[in-house]
C-alpha cells in the first residue's frame, strides 16, 4: 500500500514524457502530484512545493541543466529519482555525489515508477541513517578529544590523577546539570583564555 500522503514533485521540460510519470504515480495511488516544466527558479518552487520526493527526468539534458538539476539534489534534502536517457561515468559520478537516491537510464515506463519511487526513498532513508551515525561518531570522537584535553588541564593546574580529573568533571556536570563534553568545553576555553593561547 503506497503512501498516498507523499507529496511529489516531477520535474520534466517534456510535457509528454512528465505524463507518463504523473499517471504511474497516481496509478500508484498518489494523489499529491505537482509537475514543473521550467527549470529557471526551481529552487524557489522546491522550496515553495516542499516535496516529499522529487522525480527528475531529463531527456538530452545540457551541462548546465544538469548542473543545476544536481544543485537542487543537493540542497533539497528529499529523495531524488532520476531518469535520464543517456549517461556517462561522469554524469553517474556527478548524480550520486549531489545524493540521488535513484538513476535510471532509459527506463521511463510507467509500471516501473512506483518501485523506481520506493528505491529511492529506501536508498535515501537508509543513507540518511548512515550519515546521521556518522556525525553523532565525529561528535562522540570530539567531545572525547575536549574531555580529554579538560582532563589534562585540570591534572596539570590541581596535580591531580587522570581518574581524579574526570571524576571533578563529572560532579561539576551534575552539579550544574550539563553533559560532562559541555563541561570539558568551558573547562578548556577558560584555560585558552587565561593562557592566551589558541584553542
Amino acid at each position: 500500500m503506497p503512501d498516498s500522503s507523499l507529496r511529489i514533485l516531477v520535474v520534466d521540460q517534456n510535457r509528454l514524457r512528465a505524463s507518463i510519470i504523473e499517471e504511474g504515480l497516481r496509478e500508484a495511488g498518489h494523489a499529491d502530484v505537482t509537475v514543473v516544466d521550467r527549470l529557471d527558479g526551481l529552487m524557489r518552487r522546491v522550496v515553495e512545493i516542499d516535496p516529499d520526493v522529487i522525480v527528475m527526468d531529463l531527456e538530452n539534458p545540457s551541462r548546465d541543466a544538469l548542473e543545476s538539476l544536481f544543485h537542487v539534489s543537493r540542497a533539497a534534502g528529499r529523495p531524488v529519482a532520476m531518469f535520464v536517457d543517456r549517461s556517462d561515468a561522469a554524469m553517474i559520478e556527478a548524480a550520486v555525489d549531489a545524493g540521488v537516491s535513484a538513476y535510471v537510464v532509459d527506463g521511463l515506463r510507467k509500471e516501473r515508477v512506483k518501485s523506481i519511487l520506493d528505491m529511492a526513498i529506501s536508498r535515501f532513508n537508509a543513507f540518511s541513517r548512515l550519515r546521521d551515525e556518522l556525525d553523532k561518531t565525529r561528535q562522540a570522537l570530539e567531545e572525547r578529544k575536549t574531555i580529554d584535553r579538560a582532563k589534562g588541564i585540570l591534572m596539570k593546574k590541581r596535580g591531580i590523577g587522570e581518574d581524579e580529573a574526570y571524576a571533578l568533571l563529572r560532579k561539576s556536570a551534575m552539579n550544574e546539570n550539563r553533559r560532562i563534553a559541555e563541561v570539558a568545553a568551558s573547562v578548556v576555553l577558560a584555560a585558552s583564555l587565561f593562557s592566551g593561547e589558541d584553542l
